[in-house]
């Protein structure tokens, strides 16, 4: 905004300081309309009266041919019957006649500057703000009711940038804004969050002698909190000396507008200790700004207390509350919600039948969905564009397609969402085809694709395996220029590469959105690093970390999460600590993770330390959480304690245990060598026993050594999963060390003959200077057999030692002289084939490790000083100076 005075000349247009509303003046603030007064009577004028009478009639167009007749005879007509013809074309929306009337101009008596603004106001009312700003430019002489016409046709037009504009060309001609002009200007400069402009216009409103008038003190408190400046907002509205439930509504929406909810709220308490009760519409601020914060609970109460005060809720409460609900996965109760409100005699609009249809959608439930639609076409509102759009989205997620069509086509005016939404339906269904024509069509329609389009088409072809599809959309966006990518665009083809498990591919896109200076945002960060959560990934899981920090999204509490849960998974807790430790805002999912990711790493004391912790800070566990716990008590022995907890979950929280908390007492059971407890404990289970509740008891059998009842949890396994290979292998083997290999007919009726079932070959992955190695089990290509060899039978008979065996000798995959298993061989290469002794060794494996290279990687951590992190199917061992993480169970 440049600097300007305010103009002062000894003669000016209009007084140096307007009166007041309702104070005599000898000035008036407003020019008052031209008035014709004559000396004398005048003589009739039987042309102008016939025009009149037309126009009088709405007989315009034959008005117009008089006019024109009067143009031909030389005849003129008065400003005011001019003035009275443009008013029929504003009041009929007639541009035509308009146009006709504006070329008839001459016919005028004298143009004077009244006639010329009410052509500026003819065309801006009609929709031709550029020909309105064609005939202002024009103009000869602009007085206040000139300025005043442009000004409210472009504030009209939300054209709040050329408001300002304006204005200042206004003042800078010599004319000042009236008590009528202030609000309309203060609105825009809040609209386009100018600032400046507001303070230059607040020190006229003090020169002008109208600070005290409270219609231009709540438009400058408007503004100033719509700038955000919400400590001048309140200092001003603390020194207004009159305040109206206009003003408090102000100064509470500014304070809901930047999150502070908790003093809005103590606003409306002061406000009725002052004696003045909130209105409806204050209530409503409160109430929409606390659901869309997500705190649901609170609107509940607000709307309580609303409606003890005497006033009812109307459509816009009722819609704020079921969307707020419906945000906030709060489906059931936004249905309760909207049962209520029709109970109550409250009509619904679009947006809140939109809402309770996006409930439906959420909860999946297309018999609820039906009767809100049912309902939407009682009222006559199934043409309404919004309605329709969330009734395609429903119909597409709950998998009626043909609904969703015939909705579609039953939108006559279809906007880019109508389109994005079924091309999207089609997507989900995996009808990728179709979800393509449909597409075409768009880019022949009046309704174009914009970058939302493109982004779900290349989501849907790389989720159903198509990245090279995918690919061509992504490039097709760059080639055509028509549509620009955006951080969802890169967001798209990352994830969908990451859910692929090609994480080289999402982190080369990665990598290529920050070169083309695209900042990732938090959805691109929480797509890519569950991806590297893995041992062989920690340099790309450090290479994310470095961007987060770049672009200060470590404190954004889902990102943290992510990398709490990441650094875990990959080998790194002590980084996971240092991000939980600098959180300032936790939720339940932090907790979640940091105590999980002490569980996975054998530290159960530190994980039971912060269940502690969690609940004297007054959160409440979640299933999640327990399901940690429970390992955590089986990690540490504790019972008595274990059953205890899962007691707890339906006494004290409320929680129905599932599959994940009765494996988990299982493992309690087991790994305590209490198998008959175990046993007792399944079979006394108030739901059926899953794959994951038999797994546990196989493995505490495995190592305790019970053969019969590992058969018996073994045939349980094969009977859930009968294609599983692994749960085969190991049936024949203990059929045959049980000494019943007759046994093996049973697993004839799964089609598995012994002689059929091959044996896996394990492989595993270990990362040296940034390669990333596979070995498979008896592949020595890496390495040089002769050294191989000796090192591995000097370690084995090292091994040996009490100190070092465990478990019963039945495994995933066999190992001999020629067989040597892969972590093996990937140790033996990362300790002989390396110029220096590694501090750590990282490998991933695909199988169940073994006994004998447990025992082999607890004695090579001891001799040679190093740490192993080794993640097999079962679990993450970390064997550091002879002991292993999994305390010797897995």
């Amino acid at each position: 905004m440049e600097n300007f005075t305010l103009p002062c000349k000894s003669n000016p247009l209009i007084p140096i300081i307007p009166s007041k509303p309702g104070n005599p003046s000898d000035f008036s603030p407003r020019p008052t309309k031209p008035t014709i007064t004559f000396s004398r009577k005048t003589r009739p004028n039987p042309p102008v009266d016939n025009l009149n009478l037309l126009c009088k009639n709405g007989q315009f167009t034959e008005a117009i041919a008089v006019l024109d007749s009067i143009a031909q005879s030389g005849s003129k007509v008065p400003p005011t019957t001019y003035m009275n013809l443009l008013q029929c074309c504003i009041d009929t929306n007639s541009i035509q006649l308009g146009r006709k009337l504006h070329q008839s101009i001459d016919v005028v008596d004298k143009v004077n500057p009244f006639v010329e603004t009410k052509l500026v106001s003819m065309y801006a009312k009609c929709g031709f703000l550029e020909d309105a700003r064609k005939v202002f430019d024009g103009m000869r002489e602009r007085n206040l009711y000139s300025w005043s016409a442009m000004i409210g046709a472009c504030l009209r037009d939300r054209r709040w940038n050329e408001v300002v504009e304006l204005f200042v060309l206004m003042v800078r001609d010599g004319v000042l804004p009236d008590y009528f002009l202030f609000p309309k200007v203060l609105q825009a400069c809040g609209n386009c969050c100018d600032f400046e402009a507001s303070k230059m216009i607040h020190s006229m409103v003090v020169r002008c002698n109208l600070s005290g008038t409270i219609h231009i003190n709540n438009s400058l408190l408007a503004v100033y909190a719509k700038c955000g400046k919400l400590k001048r907002a309140r200092k001003f509205f603390e020194k207004m000396e009159v305040r109206d439930g206009v003003s408090w509504n102000t100064i509470i929406s500014g304070y809901c507008q930047n999150g502070e909810n908790e003093e809005a709220r103590r606003l409306i308490d002061a406000m009725i200790k002052q004696g003045i009760e909130p209105g409806l519409v204050t209530w409503n601020i409160l109430i929409s700004s606390f659901n869309k914060s997500g705190q649901c609970d609170v609107a509940m109460e607000l709307m309580k207390k609303m409606e003890n005060s005497g006033i009812t809720p109307d459509v816009y409460t009722w819609t704020s509350m079921i969307s707020g609900f419906a945000q906030n996965n709060r489906t059931n109760q936004a249905l309760d919600l909207w049962k209520k409100m029709l109970l109550s005699g409250v009509q619904p609009n679009g947006i809140t039948i939109a809402s309770a249809i996006s409930a439906c959608t959420s909860l999946k439930s297309l018999t609820k969905g039906l009767e809100i639609y049912a309902f939407a076409v009682k009222m006559g509102l199934i043409d309404d564009v919004l309605i329709g759009n969330s009734l395609i989205d429903m119909f597409s997620k709950c998998g009626d397609l043909e609904a969703a069509e015939q909705v579609f086509t039953m939108i006559s005016e279809k906007d880019v969402y109508t389109w994005n939404s079924m091309i999207g339906g089609y997507c989900q269904a995996r009808y990728c085809g179709k979800a393509y024509e449909l597409f075409m069509k768009m880019q022949e329609s009046d309704v174009h694709p914009n970058a939302i389009t493109y982004n779900v088409m290349i989501t849907g072809y790389i989720q159903n395996g198509d990245a090279d599809q995918a690919m061509d959309l992504f490039q097709m966006m760059e080639r055509d220029g028509k549509v620009k990518r955006n951080t969802a665009s890169w967001n798209s083809l990352i994830a969908g590469f990451a859910q692929l498990g090609e994480i080289n591919e999402a982190l080369r896109i990665f990598r290529k959105m920050q070169a083309f200076s695209v900042s990732p945002n938090s959805v691109t960060l929480l797509s890519i690093l569950p991806a590297c959560a893995s041992l062989v990934a920690m340099k790309k899981v450090k290479e994310i970390h470095g961007s987060v920090f770049r672009r200060n999204l470590e404190s954004e509490v889902p990102v943290a999460n992510s990398l709490i849960d990441t650094y875990a998974k990959s080998g790194n807790i002590e980084y996971s600590r240092t991000i939980f430790d600098r959180l300032s805002s936790k939720d339940i999912i932090t907790w979640n993770s940091a105590i999980s990711g002490y569980v996975l790493h054998g530290h159960p004391d530190i994980a039971l330390d912060l269940f502690d912790q969690m609940k004297k800070l007054g959160l409440k566990p979640n299933r999640g959480t327990f399901a940690s716990i429970l390992y955590a008590y089986s990690l540490a022995g504790l019972v008595n304690e274990g059953t205890e907890a899962l007691s707890s979950i339906s006494e004290d929280y409320q929680i129905i245990p599932g599959p994940e908390h009765y494996s988990a007492i299982v493992d309690l059971y087991g790994r305590s060598g209490r198998l008959q407890a175990a046993m007792g404990f399944i079979e006394d289970m108030p739901i059926e026993p899953d794959s994951s509740v038999w797994a546990a008891l196989l493995t505490a059998c495995r190592i305790h050594g019970n053969l019969g009842l590992a058969i018996h949890a073994g045939e349980r396994l094969i009977d859930l999963e009968p294609a599983n290979v692994l749960i085969q292998q190991f049936l024949l083997q203990a059929y045959a060390l049980s000494g019943k290999p007759d046994d093996t007919s049973k697993l004839r009726r799964f089609g598995k003959e012994n002689a059929t079932i091959k044996r896996s070959l394990g492989q595993c992955w270990m990362e040296v200077n940034n390669t990333v190695h596979t070995f498979v089990a008896g592949d020595r290509s890496k390495l040089c057999s002769k050294y191989v060899n000796s090192w591995l039978q000097d370690i084995a008979e090292k091994a040996k030692g009490p100190g070092f065996r465990c478990g019963l000798g039945v495994e995933d995959e066999e190992e001999g002289i020629s067989m040597v298993h892969s972590e093996k061989l990937a140790l033996a290469f990362a300790l002989i084939g390396s110029p220096s002794q590694p501090k750590s060794i990282r490998i991933v494996k695909d199988l169940r490790m073994c006994g004998d290279c447990h025992r082999t990687a607890k004695y090579v951590s001891m001799a040679f000083g190093c740490d192993i992190y080794l993640s097999d199917s079962k679990s993450l061992h970390h064997f550091s100076n002879g002991r292993c993480s999994c305390g010797d169970y897995w």
